[in-house]
């Protein structure tokens, strides 16, 4: 709406400006009988710039301190241009001093509009040499959270911001979205599937009124040419956020740049309950262990469960005593003995897990 207010603005000043180059004496004599050719060449000069304008995709604007400082930036610019040619119009010759002053009229509307226009479209990367003069986008509030491709198809971002956890601002980026797209149409079938899944979470945050989910279309000029890994490195530095993902090595890349990410699968592991040595728990034994008389089971969380003496009781809910806990990279493992079968309600004997959990909770 700014650019639309501008450009109608612009067109207004046009209209002035030829209305007052016809009325100046010096064209009078050389436009003769045909004042109005005049007119319509500022008009057609003013569609002109602005159809230039409309040519260049991804606009940006706002705030009306960018008006003012391309204002400023304009009318210095014609100034100069003024003094430089001032040489080629003789001060003693009327005609040729009200056509610089026409000239300066012109080449100072062009360049406000055209350095307005710049500095709302570019203020979030336009900087200038001059120290401590820049543009920066300043975020209010929590720092934006900025989405990849795998945390999208992954799904669970989804889940986590509708419970309330995450009230941050989420950014898609467009170059994420165009890749996501592609894996969508993607003739490998399983891929096609991640690619649509991916797309359904998107629809599902855009359609959730308590996220504030936003798609970013601006690309830096430090941006072309580097892969999708990078340039969500590099917007996330812009934008001063923080980047979600499952990906490690995007992890690892995130963090030799000094950039804040979240990881989901660290927060999973994080939240996965807690056994110390000597508790009791109950787990359903599904399959033999390596060793002869083991047997693994698992939590509702994934998290493996080996038994010592569980093989014989394959599918069978058993009670064990937690004797050691691993952590890995990959999650946590949990090794205790068998003790007992559970009963046939399939409750914990004893109150170890169950105190455990009322805890957890």
């Amino acid at each position: 709406m700014a650019l639309i207010v501008l450009r109608f603005v612009f067109m207004l000043v046009a209209a002035g400006v030829g209305i007052t180059l016809i009325k100046v004496d010096a064209f009078q004599s050389v436009l003769k009988d045909e004042p109005l050719w005049a007119f319509l060449g500022i008009m057609v000069l003013a569609l002109t710039v602005i159809g230039v304008d409309v040519g260049v995709k991804q606009k940006r604007y706002d705030t009306i301190s960018g008006v003012y400082f391309g204002l400023l930036v304009g009318l210095s610019l014609t100034y100069v241009l003024g003094l430089i040619t001032q040489v080629w119009f003789p001060a003693d010759n009327y005609n040729a001093v009200t056509a610089h002053r026409a000239l300066q009229l012109v080449v100072g509307m062009v360049f406000c509009y055209a350095c307005i226009s710049l500095v709302l479209q570019t203020k979030d990367d336009f900087r200038f040499i001059i120290p401590y003069v820049e543009f920066a986008k300043e975020v209010k509030g929590p720092k934006p959270y900025v989405l990849d491709t795998s945390i999208v198809i992954d799904g669970r971002i989804a889940d986590v911001v509708e419970t309330g956890f995450f009230d941050n601002v989420l950014i898609m980026p467009r170059f994420v979205l165009a890749e996501l797209q592609g894996i969508a149409d993607s003739s490998d079938k399983l891929k096609r599937s991640r690619g649509r899944r991916g797309l359904d979470i998107l629809n599902r945050l855009r359609n959730n009124d308590r996220v504030d989910l936003k798609i970013h279309d601006r690309e830096t000029p430090d941006m072309e040419g580097q892969p999708v890994d990078m340039k969500l490195v590099l917007l996330a530095k812009l934008l001063e956020g923080k980047i979600v993902t499952g990906d490690y090595n995007l992890n690892k890349v995130a963090k030799l740049h000094n950039v804040d990410v979240i990881n989901l699968n660290e927060i999973a592991n994080a939240l996965k309950p807690v056994f110390l040595p000597g508790e009791h728990l109950s787990v359903r034994i599904v399959k033999k262990g390596e060793e002869d008389s083991q047997g693994v089971g698992y939590l509702d969380d994934g998290t493996m469960i080996v038994v010592e003496g569980g093989r014989d009781h394959i599918n069978s809910q058993v009670r064990i005593l937690v004797t050691s806990v691993l952590q890995t990279s990959a999650g946590r493992m949990i090794f205790g003995r068998y003790e007992a079968v559970e009963g046939s309600q399939g409750g914990v004997s004893g109150g170890g897990h169950k105190s455990h959990a009322g805890s957890s909770a």
